[in-house]
């Protein structure tokens, strides 16, 4: 399975990265929102996790435009969030995420996140 992590932070990128790739996934990094658009629709990921707080184009608007692009509006979302406040989880879903998860990330709960809308996108 594929999983496009869309993050600035290089200390993050190498926590991340490693632990999916570990567990089993194939990841794909873009640096920024819109590098993480562009790669959307040229990799076609099962999934995408998307840190919100990003250079060039912000996490909420590239999830969007993701959202909004016929070739890619299927591909599930998880917004990730360091500085999470009350009401970025509504935000994030409004914006066409399809789940959202805090920093730092607990693994286990955001691979049951990751199956959970995987699985649900093959029913589909």
């Amino acid at each position: 399975m594929k999983i496009l992590y869309v993050e600035d932070n290089d200390d993050n990128i190498y926590v991340l990265e490693n632990r999916l790739r570990r567990a089993g996934f194939d990841v794909t990094v873009a640096r920024d929102g819109a590098q993480g658009v562009a790669m959307a629709a040229t990799e076609q990921p099962d999934l995408i996790v998307m840190d919100l707080s990003l250079p060039v184009v912000d996490g909420w608007e590239a999830t969007r435009l993701i959202k909004a692009a016929p070739e890619t509006r299927r591909i599930p979302v998880i917004a990730l969030s360091a500085n999470a406040m009350m009401g970025d989880r509504e935000k994030a879903l409004g914006a066409g995420c399809d789940d959202f998860d805090t920093k730092p990330v607990d693994l286990p709960r955001l691979l049951g996140k990751i199956r959970a809308l995987v699985m649900e996108g093959r029913a589909s």
